[in-house]
């Protein structure tokens, strides 16, 4: 990691959970606890964001006493720590139906979130079991995603075949064009959202919420769908474990979120603790 002497001046840190924030067995560490209270004693508001639902990134909210907007969904639902809702986006019928009719073509499987469900076409599906462990709620199991499909927040293509889903990533983005935002927020997740709901819009929403400028905002992530809040913020932090894309994308690289990427990231890039290598 390169040298810093001195940080820029810094009103809110945004951070990615999965891969950033906690570990890949979803553990948030002491050391990234203690960071965000430092933070906090420094005057630095934190906010966090996620392709999870609101309410599968509570068990982050209370050990870091967030009471920031919480930007679930890629931005696609703004909630309160309380989970009350501050602001949904959601995709239309058209849109939708035309996503999952891609999806299938490329014979990846789909998932639907709409309002507080998350539905699945088999519960024995690849990363569905991990995805419920992450998360902590059950989905529900259905052929026929229906009237859920004139809620949909976020729909999700899955599949174990990497290279596929970089091709499916290009063809729905190609596809679908400025009706909705298509992006990978794991290589084996491509998630599609309202035009307006993804991390560069998170951070454009929390400017607006907050009243804290783009140049003041700090940005943690991983993946490439945090490349665009990487684009809309003053500073940026890549993961170590990111790929040379993502990495090329920040204005700094930290560690791996195995290595406490996150807490160093903020002692070094953020708070200026030169120690902190």
């Amino acid at each position: 990691m390169s040298a810093v002497t001195q940080p820029p001046k810094i009103g809110l840190v945004l951070a990615d959970v999965d891969g950033t924030l906690v570990t890949k067995e979803k553990l948030l560490t002491e050391r990234a606890i203690r960071a965000v209270h430092t933070l906090k004693e420094r005057g630095i508001r934190f906010a966090i964001t996620s392709g999870r639902p609101p309410k599968g990134m509570e068990m982050v909210i209370k050990p870091l006493a967030i009471t920031e907007p919480v930007a679930g969904f890629n931005g696609g639902l703004f909630v309160k720590p309380d989970m009350t809702i501050i602001e949904a986006k959601t995709l239309s019928r058209e849109v939708t139906e035309r996503t999952i009719a891609i999806l299938r073509e490329h014979k990846v499987d789909v998932w639907v979130y709409a309002g507080e469900d998350w539905i699945v076409p088999d519960a024995e599906g690849p990363h569905v079991a991990r995805e419920q462990w992450t998360v902590k709620f059950a989905p529900k199991v259905a052929s026929d995603f229906g009237k859920a499909l004139d809620s949909a927040v976020k729909i999700v293509g899955v599949s174990d075949d990497l290279e596929l889903m970089k091709k499916c990533e290009k063809d729905v983005q190609e596809a679908l064009g400025d009706s909705a935002s298509a992006a990978r927020s794991q290589p084996y997740y491509l998630d599609v959202t309202h035009p307006r709901a993804n991390k560069g819009g998170v951070v454009e929403s929390l400017v607006a919420m907050l009243g804290i400028p783009a140049a003041e905002i700090a940005t943690f992530g991983d993946q490439p769908n945090d490349v665009l809040m990487f684009r809309k913020s003053g500073l940026s932090i890549a993961m170590g474990q990111a790929s040379d894309e993502v990495k090329q994308a920040a204005t700094h690289v930290s560690s791996s979120s195995e290595e406490e990427g996150f807490a160093r990231g903020i002692e070094r890039f953020v708070l200026g603790e030169e120690g902190a290598a």
